[in-house]
């Protein structure tokens, strides 16, 4: 047979050792994450040194609701609410509880958001931060209590309140009863209103469905993240249903903030100065905040 024919691979001394050799650096996967968007590779411990933003093209990489809290509040001042609430099968829909079950096992949580008190550079406020890792923030009934006992709370105590959204929508599996919180959390949004009180909402990505025909756009004051995707349908339904291309970057909070529809994007790493300033312009406490002050 003639030599260009012998596919035979060539030896590799390296092959059947069981590894590596014993002077060949080895590092574990998990040290490293790729993003999404510009598919450069950097180290975990650098992401989360960057508050979780990749430093190459500033995408804001999805963090989990208790991060979340301890980005915004000050330490040791965090105090949680109805933490215990969790949601059952109340129309007896099939597999229901297979997927409560797993959410709180991923998660880590009972509920999709998170409810509590809290110091933002020493201003006392209501917070609420939804869950993308528990079904994806889905607004169900306990959701929407969670939600409304925090205005509830803030309206009795005279506070402000600020939630973080994120959310796929109102949850399915739960019908009509989880559509019902859009106009009870909206209600609590309105007393919390007439009482003369700040809200501030920060949308973060995806923000859709129920959640943003509710809450997420009835803040006094509505932020958003970078690049979050923020609607109430997704582009391909709406584009099926008008039948017309829809504009570059359509519901991207950038696209959003040109038209009016959000007051400002801001930087995660800013976030926490934002909100500070924010509550204390709003408040008899004109002091300005430092960037010092909120580390």
């Amino acid at each position: 047979m003639p030599e260009f024919f012998n596919f035979l691979k060539p030896k590799n001394e390296l092959e059947n050792q069981g590894g590596f050799p014993e002077n060949h650096p080895y590092i574990p996967e998990e040290l490293w994450i790729k993003c999404p968007v510009c598919k450069g590779v950097m180290l975990s411990s650098d992401l989360m040194d960057n508050h979780k933003v990749c430093p190459k093209c500033d995408y804001h990489f999805r963090i989990a609701a208790r991060q979340r809290v301890d980005m915004t509040i000050d330490e040791d001042t965090f105090h949680e609410m109805d933490a215990d609430m969790s949601s059952t099968n109340k129309i007896d829909f099939p597999d229901y509880e297979k997927k409560l079950k797993s959410a709180k096992l991923s998660s880590g949580e009972n509920e999709s958001v998170i409810t509590g008190t809290g110091e933002i550079c020493g201003e006392k406020t209501v917070i609420a931060v939804m869950n993308s890792q528990f079904m994806m923030g889905s607004m169900g009934t306990v959701t929407g209590e969670k939600i409304t006992r925090a205005f509830e709370y803030a309206t009795l105590h005279r506070l402000p309140v600020i939630i973080f959204t994120v959310s796929g929508g109102a949850r399915m599996q739960e019908g009509i009863l989880s559509l019902m919180q859009m106009a009870k959390t909206s209600g609590a949004v309105k007393l919390h209103s007439d009482a003369g009180l700040l809200y501030i909402t920060v949308l973060t990505d995806p923000t859709t469905g129920g959640v943003t025909a509710s809450f997420a756009m009835e803040g006094d004051i509505i932020l958003s993240e970078p690049r979050a995707l923020i609607g109430f349908a997704g582009p391909r339904v709406i584009e099926q249903t008008i039948r017309q291309k829809l504009p570059k970057d359509f519901q991207s909070a950038e696209f959003l903030l040109e038209k009016g529809f959000i007051d400002a994007v801001v930087q995660r790493k800013d976030m926490k100065t934002t909100l500070a300033r924010l509550i204390r312009l709003h408040s008899s406490n004109d002091k300005e905040v430092s960037s010092d002050e909120c580390l």
